[in-house]
């Protein structure tokens, strides 16, 4: 092997492992804010994957559950579970398909309307607190930076 073949093999070694670092870091930090912000809404009795399905009717409007799981990365089973769930507590109605009358879409009541903005409203004023309070103007500029990054890494 050449020297400089060598170096490259070397440095593809030092690039992954500080990836492998860099990856270790952002999910723990990425882990410890959505524990964070899910105890700002602490009062609400629902799970994250709840919130979820409720700010994906209210982004999209009714969806089929199979529709829902798809979108979720979930299975059509664990959907309905969680759809059923929801369905129990009076957030989420079922309503007849416009398109096939056979199936039917999981549609947001206003009871799950309102439990939605409510629990975003908390964790938005605590974020919002916690910006304010601890990063300073340079820092709050390099973290706007960073968030697209962040959606350049989950982009598909």
């Amino acid at each position: 092997m050449t020297q400089e073949t060598s170096k490259r093999a070397e440095n593809r070694v030092g690039e992954r492992r500080r990836c492998e670092e860099l990856a270790n870091e952002l999910r723990e930090v990425a882990s410890a804010l959505v524990r964070r912000l899910r105890a700002e809404s602490s009062g609400q009795a629902l799970s994250m994957s709840q919130m979820e399905v409720l700010a994906r009717l209210h982004r999209a409007g009714p969806l089929t559950v199979a529709d829902l799981a798809r979108v979720e990365r979930i299975t059509s089973q664990s959907m309905g579970t969680t759809v059923a769930s929801l369905e129990d507590e009076g957030l989420v109605a079922r309503t007849v398909d416009p398109n096939d009358a056979r199936r039917w879409n999981a549609s947001l009541t206003d009871a799950g309307k309102r439990v939605l903005l409510e629990g975003r409203a908390a964790r938005q004023a605590w974020l919002t607190r916690a910006l304010e309070e601890r990063l300073v103007d340079g820092e709050q500029r390099r973290l706007a930076e960073s968030i697209g990054l962040l959606r350049k890494l989950l982009a598909e």
